[in-house]
């Protein structure tokens, strides 16, 4: 019997690089960790790759890292992309319906989205992915599947993502060069969104919150549609940095003390708890702070990421009006009390998103992109993907990424 196809994720961060193979479960949504593999990053500033020759080199050691865990060969992978270079734009496309019955053909969907990406970009930009957000028949919108419709003109709304060329070409270069193919090239924050969102958070109206080391990715839903997107340039390593100077000890150590001892509100208790960390090997000093201080600076940099954010669902008119609030992800999420101040500084429900439906995977924020990619694949795989508006051809999303490498 043929064995079931792997899908691979890699997950190219700022703090680190992570890849994980997965298999469906015969019968079963739940699919099978096969194995997973983490080292440290390098080569990337804020999500960004500016040493291509050196993420080739973390890429190629993860990889074989996880081919020999899992004992198969790992031929292609799905991508994420991150970077506050990428942006999201509404964008509006008409077309007239082409058939004489004037009955909306699948060919016509297909014009009128093409046109929606007709508009022009800054220097060195290009269009990412075209999600269509309403259809529009002879004036009449809501529409969600217009094909067999009468009409006479057909008109759409769509969010583009969009990205700088280079930068994605960074990425792309540096997973080749590794000596691997690219299944597919997707931003952080839809990843994300589909290993830890649901389909009712996403039609109640919902905002995800990847806090990465480098960056934080935000993605907005409103009835089962992405109205929003938009990349920080500001993560959990930020925060770090802040301790490093705040405490005037080493970054390592302040990581340490992120880890072990932080929290985004002060606990109960005695607010003057002193805490004493032994200070790098060879020193026998120790370094002492207030628990309220290492508090201060932690809460003031997520409350930061938290604003930001604010004033994003401020622009598109959903400050304080998501139903299903706020959901934080990543390796940032996992601080303490940062629930508590999401709550309190954007005003909505708050909790922790998990990836769901891995069995063999402990529920890590940290890995939420990566799951999202390997779901990403058996989407494809079994042709759930792509909305139906758009019809069942595979090879149209495909195109995209293969663009990339055409000289």
């Amino acid at each position: 019997m043929a064995k079931p196809q792997i899908i691979t994720g890699l997950d190219i961060g700022t703090y680190s690089i992570k890849a994980l193979a997965v298999v469906k479960k015969p019968d079963s949504e739940e699919l099978e960790v096969l194995g997973k593999a983490e080292l440290p990053s390098f080569g990337l500033r804020r999500g960004i790759i500016i040493k291509v020759d050196e993420v080739a080199k973390r890429v190629t050691d993860v990889l074989s890292r996880l081919q020999e865990d899992i004992g198969r060969k790992i031929e292609d992978v799905y991508i994420n992309i991150g970077g506050s270079h990428i942006f999201s734009t509404p964008s509006h496309g008409t077309v007239i319906v082409s058939r004489a019955d004037q009955k909306i053909s699948q060919e016509d969907v297909n014009r009128v989205i093409q046109a929606a990406q007709a508009f022009s970009l800054p220097s060195n930009r290009e269009i990412l992915d075209v999600f269509p957000r309403e259809f529009i028949v002879d004036g009449q919108g809501q529409i969600r599947e217009p094909i067999d419709m009468q009409g006479l003109r057909l008109e759409v709304d769509v969010l583009a993502l969009c990205t700088f060329s280079p930068y994605l070409k960074n990425l792309t270069t540096a997973v080749l060069n590794a000596g691997f193919q690219i299944s597919d090239v997707v931003p952080s924050a839809l990843a994300s969104s589909r290993a830890v969102l649901s389909l009712r958070q996403k039609e109640l109206g919902v905002c995800l919150l990847d806090i990465g080391a480098g960056t934080t990715d935000m993605a907005v839903y409103e009835e089962g549609d992405l109205v929003h997107v938009a990349v920080f340039p500001i993560g959990s390593e930020r925060i770090t940095h802040d301790l490093a100077i705040g405490l005037q000890t080493d970054v390592e150590i302040a990581e340490r003390i992120k880890q072990e001892f932080g929290s985004c509100l002060l606990r109960g208790g005695n607010k003057k708890e002193k805490i004493e960390v032994p200070q790098e090997s060879g020193n026998p000093e120790f370094l002492i702070f207030s628990h309220k201080m290492l508090v201060k600076i932690i809460e003031a940099r997520v409350s930061e990421i938290f604003n930001l954010a604010d004033k994003e669902l401020k622009k598109i008119s959903l400050k304080g009006l998501l139903p299903a609030g706020v959901v934080l992800t990543g390796g940032g999420a996992r601080l303490p009390k940062i629930v508590e101040l999401a709550k309190k500084e954007l005003k909505l429900p708050a909790r922790i998103g998990l990836p769901q439906r891995f069995e063999g995977l402990d529920k890590d924020p940290s890995f939420s992109t990566v799951c999202g990619l390997v779901s990403t694949g058996f989407e494809i795989i079994e042709d759930r993907w792509v909305p139906q508006t758009l019809g069942k051809n595979a090879m149209a999303r495909f195109k995209k990424v293969f663009k990339i490498f055409i000289p």
